[in-house]
């Protein structure tokens, strides 16, 4: 008596879900890493209050108290009429919030991340590490484009400070603002390497930052500080940063402020360009994804 033959069934595999992307066994390109890395880090940051409020209030408390103290009829810098003290500060206080967002910002929390260990458990995942400076990067951009906005609107709504017409200046302020912020956290990310430890890391960027304010005209007329600090401050970013944006929210006439005599967009260019190649060559040399004592 034979045995009847039994036919298996086959089984069609079941439909993905509609909107349920097919699982190639891909990893994600760099740029969609870096965007994702990007919002981590955005989101990240604003849960730091602390950072956050110094970030963001620290170039508008001190425009809010220069502008009180001097108001738009009082103290005026410049030959006669003179441009309103509060108005001169501004370009300043914008250079600095790029200084604070893009530099200070990330020499201190990468600092910090190498030391907690954050730094090497993310070099042991499959992220590309171009992700993870590219994702520092879109951070300072948000973060610069946030505080300059709401610097701005305070400078306008609050203290009446006149700001640009003429879409030529806001090119002006584009193009610096975008070599400001790119030369800036090259900068940092090359600098984060120099503090010990995540603990020394404020001590050792924050009186950076505040000695190059003293000296690249951010308080002061720039014209009026000493010809020796003059030349110091040539040597480093924040003095072409303040000086373009000088000639973006100033009056043509306050050319003549200038010990050159000129807005120098070219030198103010050619700067921040070899700041943001030097930075990334340094940080390429020198960037450390341990701590010292951990090999």
């Amino acid at each position: 008596m034979s045995t009847p033959t039994t036919t298996p069934v086959t089984r069609e595999p079941a439909a993905a879900p509609r909107g349920t992307p097919a699982r190639s066994g891909r990893l994600p390109s760099t740029l969609a890493v870096s965007l994702a890395r990007t919002r981590t880090e955005t989101v990240g940051f604003f849960r730091e209050r602390d950072a956050v409020i110094f970030i963001f209030a620290y170039p508008v408390i001190m425009l809010a108290i220069f502008a009180t103290v001097f108001g738009q009829d009082g103290a005026r810098v410049g030959p006669e009429p003179g441009v309103p003290f509060g108005q001169y500060f501004l370009p300043g206080m914008v250079a600095t919030g790029v200084l604070l967002s893009s530099f200070q910002n990330l020499a201190i929390s990468i600092a910090v991340e190498r030391d907690e260990g954050g730094l090497k458990r993310l070099r042991g995942t499959p992220m590309p590490p171009l992700a993870y400076f590219l994702g520092k990067v879109g951070l300072v951009l948000v973060v610069s484009l946030v505080q300059v906005g709401l610097l701005l609107a305070v400078a306008a709504g609050l203290f009446g400070i006149d700001l640009p017409t003429d879409p030529g200046r806001w090119w002006t302020f584009a193009w610096v603002f975008a070599l400001g912020t790119a030369a800036g956290a090259v900068c940092g990310v090359a600098f984060s390497s120099l503090p010990r430890s995540g603990r020394s890391a404020s001590a050792v960027v924050t009186p950076v930052v505040i000695v190059l304010q003293f000296v690249s005209g951010v308080f002061f007329a720039y014209g009026e500080l000493p010809s020796w600090m003059q030349q110091v401050a040539s040597i480093f970013p924040l003095k072409w940063m303040a000086q373009g944006m000088r000639s973006v929210f100033l009056p043509e006439q306050a050319v003549v402020m200038e010990p050159s005599g000129s807005w120098e967009h070219l030198g103010i260019a050619a700067v921040l360009t070899a700041y943001l190649l030097v930075g990334l060559v340094v940080g390429i040399r020198t960037f450390r994804w341990r701590r010292r004592d951990d090999g």
